[in-house]
């Protein structure tokens, strides 16, 4: 079975935002931590790489340096049951960031998330147009997406 991780390259906060992301995430943990040895590319014993798993899905992170940075068109979506889930995570990862819009935020690590409720799918997907309609206006004008509300637009 082919194991597909998501590499992330940081400039110098690899270790800092793996260790993050585990306070966040449910069964999550550091597995490795790979630092430079004489040879580089980096001083001997700095983090060069960092091994983590969120909930599950494993990540690798690199201190690459300032030469790339992440943008909008990579994000990692959280789909939560709860308006506490959705609460919870739009906080803690928002915290030192940005709030963009639709539930979209950017951490201070300068990744993106999307932090969005499960319903949302039955909200943009169900029988009613004119509710899947009136969703949709709702979460353009949202930042933090609030479940109730969206209910509310889609029940009319």
């Amino acid at each position: 079975m082919i194991a597909i991780k998501p590499f992330l390259w940081f400039d110098t906060q690899a270790e800092a935002a793996a260790e993050f992301y585990i306070t966040l995430f449910p069964n999550s943990r550091m597995i490795r931590i790979h630092r430079c040895g004489e040879a580089g590319p980096g001083p001997a014993g700095a983090v060069l790489l960092v091994e983590f798993e969120l909930d599950g899905q494993r990540f690798l992170g690199l201190n690459g340096g300032p030469q790339f940075s992440f943008t909008e068109a990579i994000s990692f979506t959280i789909e939560c049951d709860t308006q506490e889930e959705v609460d919870h995570y739009w906080e803690r990862l928002s915290a030192g960031g940005k709030e963009i819009e639709c539930g979209w935020l950017k951490d201070k690590f300068g990744l993106f998330w999307q932090v969005t409720p499960k319903a949302m799918g039955e909200f943009l997907g169900g029988a009613n147009p004119a509710g899947r309609d009136r969703a949709m206006q709702a979460i353009l004008k949202m930042k933090k997406l609030d479940i109730e509300t969206l209910r509310n637009a889609y029940e009319g």
